[in-house]
């Protein structure tokens, strides 16, 4: 089957995205035979939207989020399809024209008190789910889980259904045909969108065989490709395009374990979108096997990080988990608060090296015994103490617990020279971030960044047995651990 060639739509050949709805609502099809779930089933609304099953996917829903809850309420007649107020500028401008077609509601529509039942798609990790995410504590609760990102995750599933493959989509279209479940053209070119949105057209490494064999499925299924080629245009304008310039003015190639990658940070002010087509686009320019951008807003302090490769030696995905994102070996996103771009950019850098060691512990790198400082200590004496042993910061304690860390950069909130004589407690940091000795070189750093910390009491059983630093850390990743 030729895949570049517009399949004909049941009302013609040249079926325009308006169209479709357009001649349900004239009664060419009507329009309570067209919906989301099961079809030629006329719609329904959930009286007080107090449904026991909910099918859901993550933030910032692309196509194959989309396709993937319709096709969870075909697969499971009686659940509704609930998505997050923060769905791909593509995705929206899709419901906008055809909500009529697809029956959906948001996180705010729903008691969750009420739901038994959970389909989750498209992701494994709960922190991107939005205000649902709430149901983790819930019981009872049966979670049914389709994902195509591997095993890596936190949600922990009654059935799951797993696999590596170009689309999570595919996945569910193979049930569909296991079942015989009837699918409308619209539901095709949705389901295809898809497919070709998270395989770049089938082009993609990770795209595989079945991915192109559901594709043909769909399109036998009348899919419509106009229109699956309007939604899947980029999003591309003025704001993009000066990001791009301004991305390539300052473009540098870094020859990382014998690849050419490309990491560039970017400030940026309030929300754009789009983000991932300059990534695409930035990669695609400069050559490069695989391109980075850390886009910092000062504002929010928050970098958003962004990713995309064209060789199976790096895994995007898997460098995207690292940083408490997600995504596919060839693209993928991480949203850091409270991070410095500076050390985002070093720890992609380690993570593309590959050299952090899961036998090398924390209790191996960390320093002991601990100097500490009681919370009635002076903030005199406390500076007295970082001169004398040389250290940037030290644990505060209070009746054997530590209940603050001190640092030199708290020393800046002292405005006059009496405060000096002030406890350190007055001035310490009391978020206070700990690690276990058994944690990794690798979690300790991700932990660092993740709070812009340049340092981790270690912390067993409840008490404070070691310290390890940023310095610690980058001994290790600098291969300068001592024999």
């Amino acid at each position: 089957m030729d895949f570049r060639r517009s399949a004909p739509g049941r009302f013609g050949k040249r079926l325009n995205p308006p169209l479709f709805l357009y001649r349900a609502k004239a009664g060419l099809i009507p329009t309570n035979l067209v919906r989301c779930g099961t079809s030629m089933t006329p719609i329904r609304k959930i009286s007080g939207i107090s449904p026991p099953e909910v099918a859901t996917t993550h933030k910032n829903t692309d196509f194959d989020g989309l396709a993937s809850v319709v096709a969870a309420t075909l697969l499971y007649p009686g659940s509704v399809a609930v998505l997050p107020k923060t769905l791909n500028p593509n995705v929206k401008g899709f419901l906008s024209i055809h909500k009529d077609l697809f029956e959906t509601y948001t996180f705010d529509d729903v008691r969750l008190d009420k739901v038994r039942r959970l389909i989750v798609v498209d992701i494994n990790r709960w922190n991107r789910l939005g205000r649902i995410g709430r149901l983790k504590s819930k019981n009872p609760l049966e979670v049914i889980l389709w994902d195509h990102h591997g095993n890596d995750g936190d949600i922990s599933a009654s059935i799951a259904y797993q696999e590596e493959i170009g689309a999570t989509i595919t996945l569910m279209i193979r049930e569909i045909k296991k079942r015989g479940t009837t699918i409308t053209p619209i539901q095709a070119t949705l389901f295809l969108a898809g497919i070709y949105e998270d395989t770049g057209h089938l082009t993609f490494p990770a795209t595989t065989a079945e991915d192109a064999y559901a594709a043909a499925f769909l399109l036998e299924k009348k899919a419509d490709l106009n229109i699956v080629g309007a939604f899947l245009r980029p999003a591309y304008g003025e704001k993009q395009k000066n990001i791009l310039f301004d991305m390539l003015r300052c473009a540098k190639r870094v020859n990382l374990n014998g690849y050419r990658v490309s990491i560039n940070k970017l400030s940026i002010e309030g929300h754009v979108d789009s983000l991932a087509v300059v990534i695409r686009m930035y990669r695609e320019i400069l050559n490069v096997d695989a391109a980075f951008g850390i886009f910092y807003n000062s504002e929010r302090q928050t970098c958003m990080v962004i990713g995309r490769s064209g060789i199976d030696g790096i895994d995007v995905g898997s460098i995207m988990k690292s940083l408490g994102g997600g995504g596919h070996p060839s693209a993928g996103s991480a949203m850091i608060k409270s991070a410095n771009p500076d050390a985002v950019e070093e720890m992609i850098r380690e993570l593309i090296r590959g050299n952090q060691q899961s036998s090398v512990q924390i209790s191996d790198l960390m320093s002991f015994p601990v100097a500490t400082v009681s919370a009635e200590t002076s903030m005199e004496q406390v500076a007295r103490i970082l001169r004398q042993k040389g250290y940037t910061g030290l644990p505060v304690m209070d009746r054997g617990k530590i209940v603050g860390v001190v640092s030199r950069r708290d020393f800046r909130k002292i405005r006059k020279e009496s405060q000096l004589e002030a406890p350190v407690k007055a001035f310490m940091s009391t978020n206070v971030v700990t690690i276990s000795p058994g944690k990794s070189p690798m979690q300790a750093a991700r932990m660092m960044v993740k709070h812009d910390v340049g340092r981790l009491p270690v912390v067993d059983q409840g008490k404070i047995i070691g310290i390890i630093t940023r310095s610690d850390t980058m001994m290790y990743f600098y291969d300068q651990l001592p024999d």
